[in-house]
């Protein structure tokens, strides 16, 4: 590495208690988490965590020197803005490391209430170029803030050198082809807005159902894939959807793979980016022991030597083994992307 260029923080998803645990066993330098309510962006029955499962948490990963990351990252309602207030409240008092946020009335409410209590700006903000992170910065004191997935590497680097504002990036996981905090495609067929109750694609509008052989799914009883016997089914949302649109037939707006960059980590450290972050607060302790173990062996070799590193094939095919549709992509990072 660079003299004086800090290795950028495996920043891992914690959906309960014992995937925080197995993410800071798997040598995790930070977890994010959120709270049992609509103030997070995974708002699933039984996941998230309550006040003493947080109080937990946050004392098993201090102990073993790891930070924990609060997301209160969903858009208040006009009504009753106290969900999200008193989650900002709780994470300072528990003393977490960092507040997630998106909404500016809730940045706000932090800088005001909780100055001593660092703020990074959340993907749902939509925030992808400087101009906009220096205004975070000057207004609200963010000191980091992760980026849309559908920004290539060019413009992070640009981003990065125009900016004080710390870059997190997401390298592993789902990839969302839609401007995070904008996309409308869940609730137009739900009527439940993801950036708002917290959940794309929310579990009671969700259908599983066999017919003529196949598995058919359906949101909200709309008919969004057809699975052949034997062939894997992930969640179901919109965007992974099979279609027919302009004479195609099949994934028109985004194919069921998962993010991967791995093999862009050299490239990923020039840029400057702090923040490493694995998606996945909704999937099992299995999944995030074995995620956070093969980025902690990728991250530690590129940081050891970028010229030498290489991605290495069992890295790949673990990673592929756990994710969406068995393959992996680099997403918006190279400009081929589809």
């Amino acid at each position: 590495m660079n003299p004086g260029r800090e290795k950028p923080e495996l920043v891992c998803p914690a959906g309960n208690l014992p995937a925080l645990k197995a993410a800071v066993d798997a040598g995790g330098d930070t977890v994010y988490l959120g709270f049992r309510n609509v103030s997070n962006a995974r708002n699933f029955e039984g996941l998230n965590f309550s006040r003493e499962e947080a109080k937990e948490g946050i004392l098993y990963a201090h102990a073993r020197d790891s930070r924990v990351f609060v997301a209160v990252n969903t858009s208040p309602n006009s009504h009753d803005i106290s969900p999200w207030t008193s989650s900002i409240d709780m994470a300072s008092e528990l003393g977490a490391d960092a507040v997630i946020l998106a909404d500016i009335a809730l940045l706000d409410y932090a800088k005001k209430h909780h100055p001593g209590l660092r703020r990074h700006l959340s993907v749902q903000a939509s925030a992808g170029n400087y101009e906009a992170l220096n205004f975070y910065a000057r207004e609200f004191g963010i000191k980091r803030a992760v980026m849309p997935r559908i920004v290539t590497l060019d413009t992070i680097c640009d981003i990065h050198a125009k900016t004080c504002v710390e870059i997190e990036i997401f390298v592993s996981g789902g990839l969302c082809v839609m401007a995070e905090g904008r996309c409308w495609l869940s609730s137009y067929v739900t009527g439940d807005s993801p950036n708002m109750n917290g959940v794309c694609s929310p579990a009671h509008a969700v259908r599983f159902e066999e017919e003529n052989d196949s598995l058919e799914v359906k949101l909200d009883g709309v008919l969004i894939n057809r699975f052949a016997p034997g062939e894997p089914a992930a969640y179901p949302t919109l965007c992974k959807g099979r279609f027919e649109a302009c004479g195609m037939q099949g994934h028109v707006m985004e194919d069921p793979y998962s993010l991967n960059a791995l093999e862009m980590l050299p490239d990923i450290f020039a840029a400057g980016v702090r923040g490493l972050k694995i998606e996945g607060r909704q999937r099992s302790k299995h999944y995030v022991r074995t995620v956070v173990s093969i980025w902690r062996a990728a991250v530690d070799a590129c940081a050891a030597d970028p010229d030498a590193y290489q991605a290495r094939a069992e890295w790949m095919t673990g990673l592929d083994a756990m994710s969406e549709g068995g393959a992996h992509t680099t997403g918006a990072y190279v400009d081929e992307w589809r």
